[in-house]
């Protein structure tokens, strides 16, 4: 798992890159992953992608607080996502 996170123009910045095992999953992630918006009206947005084997994140945020509480809860739902995957086995 790589991260990386950056102050520019006043805005906080966090990025996260998740490897799968294979192409197909970091898909079924981003579609379990991508139906939740972000519960607050501005002040942060959240950006999902999966290329490849990967699936990437990208947070932009006014406040530390708001980045942390919006990534500590993708990381819980993700979590839940691949405990799912693992225990139904290897999608076909």
């Amino acid at each position: 798992m790589a991260s990386r996170s950056s102050i520019s123009d006043g805005q906080l910045e966090f990025a996260l890159e998740v490897p799968f095992p294979s192409q197909r999953e970091a898909s079924i992630a981003l579609k379990a992953l991508s139906p939740d918006p972000e519960p607050r009206k501005g002040g942060i947005t959240k950006t999902l992608s999966a290329s490849a084997c990967t699936l990437s994140v990208k947070w932009t945020a006014d406040e530390a607080r708001i980045l942390r509480v919006s990534v500590g809860s993708f990381l819980d739902h993700l979590a839940l996502v691949i405990e799912t995957m693992d225990a139904f086995g290897q999608p076909d």
